[in-house]
């Protein structure tokens, strides 16, 4: 195994210190834990609070800031946080209006998450959540009952971060969140697995020839294995089970993610992009906005995967906000 670390055990460690040291106006680490919030505190708004293994970089700490989220919470890589430690987040993140946790709908997380919400209402915190599940690759998996949140959580950081920087109470905010995992969908793929510091080998192995179609964001294969073939055509396939679902038709306007995993090249996302767009054109979809790059990774594995948003006027407004993050600027 090749990877610039130090020791295995201190990796997620030495990560959020290193970010801190990078990104000190935008996020603090809470003493002792595994946890990142803002820098500036969150007094006085809602707080989004979301989190999961780590592996999946900028996700989750790189969205913590302006427009998106008050607190991030790293668990070991693949693994989830515990309850104690989404527990501090809740505390640290709350400005006195309530916190919304973002989930993805893995087990330990949906189980973990829940704990530390029933252990913050005994502390007279009010808590709610949401639960993400955009994968259309598969409706259960290994780690999960339902389908499994991938890169569209990135959506629901964004608008209903938005809602909350804007004043919006706890109600509000998660009925955005809500509206975000109805109209959200994504399928992803890879061409290599990812290498998990600690097992020191491929999560799966491919042929040189062979691609894994339907991959999760924690090394998981996928619903199929093929030979490799052009971007074009793989793209299809993922927007063909994506506009399976039917929530997409002609004359819909939809923001488009094109989300690396984190070993593949800018290059070949933008190639990739630029057969999204013609496809979604020829079927009459308006695309409102369009981002390509790493933002639910799954550490070193080669691929990519896409996501549709389903927009109205409230959800462009909300994703047009400014937001200002280590990992998300926009204005």
């Amino acid at each position: 195994m090749k990877k610039l670390i130090n020791e295995v055990d201190n990796v997620v460690n030495e990560m959020l210190d290193g970010m801190v040291a990078a990104c000190p106006k935008y996020v603090k680490r809470l003493p002792g834990l595994e946890v990142l919030v803002r820098a500036g505190g969150s007094e006085g708004k809602v707080a989004l609070v979301s989190g999961g293994g780590s592996g999946h970089e900028p996700s989750h700490g790189g969205f913590v800031g302006k427009g998106m989220l008050d607190g991030a919470v790293a668990g070991a890589v693949f693994t989830s946080p515990t309850p104690d430690q989404v527990f501090e987040a809740i505390k640290a993140a709350n400005g006195g209006k309530g916190v919304l946790l973002v989930i993805k709908n893995y087990t330990g997380d949906v189980m973990n998450f829940e704990m530390a919400a029933d252990m913050a209402r005994d502390e007279g915190i009010e808590v709610d959540q949401v639960v993400v599940a955009d994968d259309v690759a598969v409706e259960n998996s290994t780690w999960t009952t339902g389908r499994r949140g991938i890169a569209g959580t990135i959506f629901v950081h964004k608008l209903a971060g938005a809602c909350a920087e804007a004043g919006g109470d706890l109600a509000a905010v998660k009925a955005v969140a809500e509206k975000v995992i109805a109209n959200v969908r994504s399928m992803g793929m890879a061409i290599d697995a990812c290498t998990v510091p600690a097992a020191g080998k491929k999560s799966f192995d491919l042929a040189e020839d062979e691609i894994e179609i339907g991959i999760g964001i924690h090394g998981e294969p996928g619903t199929h294995r093929e030979k490799i073939s052009t971007v074009n055509g793989i793209s299809d396939q993922l927007l063909d089970k994506i506009l399976a679902e039917g929530i997409y038709n002609a004359g819909d306007e939809v923001c488009v993610l094109v989300n690396g995993m984190g070993g593949t090249p800018l290059m070949e996302l933008y190639v990739a992009n630029n057969h999204v767009k013609d496809v979604l054109a020829e079927k009459g979809i308006k695309i409102y906005k369009t981002i390509v790059g790493n933002y639910m990774t799954s550490l070193d594995m080669e691929g990519f995967s896409i996501t549709l948003l389903k927009l109205d006027d409230e959800m462009k407004k909300l994703l047009d906000a400014p937001a200002d993050t280590p990992a998300f600027v926009q204005f």
